[in-house]
């Protein structure tokens, strides 16, 4: 998938872009729309930002939340991932999502994801269980009777 620029110029008329407040001139700043490699989104920048972000890519051109997503995977990942890897992990997650067509019932389909959040989500949180914790532990013992309060009340 290659990026797609088309150049707009947008002309934008601030106090600090004109030389001189009375003669009323404008600054005209070149916008292009690029399209991201991931997503297909489309977003409207300056040929600079584009350039920056193609050099932190490898060439591709990534929007905003692809970069995020590449970020989170690169965090959360176990093992050392390059930025590189990583963008190719969330390319195919895109490409996935994309040639995947919508399930037959969306219903069943939201809840089958909801529990399945919940359910990292709760694992998450439990502590792990390790052998060291075992033996931290206090041993359980059974609650056993001394004697019943039943004879007190009644004798």
């Amino acid at each position: 998938m290659s990026a797609t620029i088309v150049s707009d110029p947008l002309v934008i008329s601030t106090p600090e872009a004109q030389p001189s407040a009375i003669l009323g001139g404008t600054a005209q700043i070149d916008v292009e729309s690029a399209i991201c490699d991931c997503c297909g989104l489309t977003e409207e920048c300056t040929p600079a930002y584009i350039e920056r972000i193609r050099e932190r890519y490898h060439g591709k051109w990534i929007c905003g939340l692809c970069a995020e997503a590449i970020k989170d995977e690169i965090v959360r990942t176990e093992r050392l991932v390059s930025t590189e890897e990583a963008m190719t992990r969330h390319m195919n997650f895109c490409k996935k999502f994309k040639s995947s067509e919508p399930p037959p019932d969306p219903t069943v389909h939201l809840i089958s994801a909801m529990r399945h959040l919940l359910r990292r989500s709760l694992e998450s949180r439990s502590p792990p269980s390790s052998p060291m914790r075992k033996e931290t532990r206090m041993p359980r013992t059974p609650l056993t009777r001394s004697e019943s309060c039943f004879s007190t009340l009644t004798g």
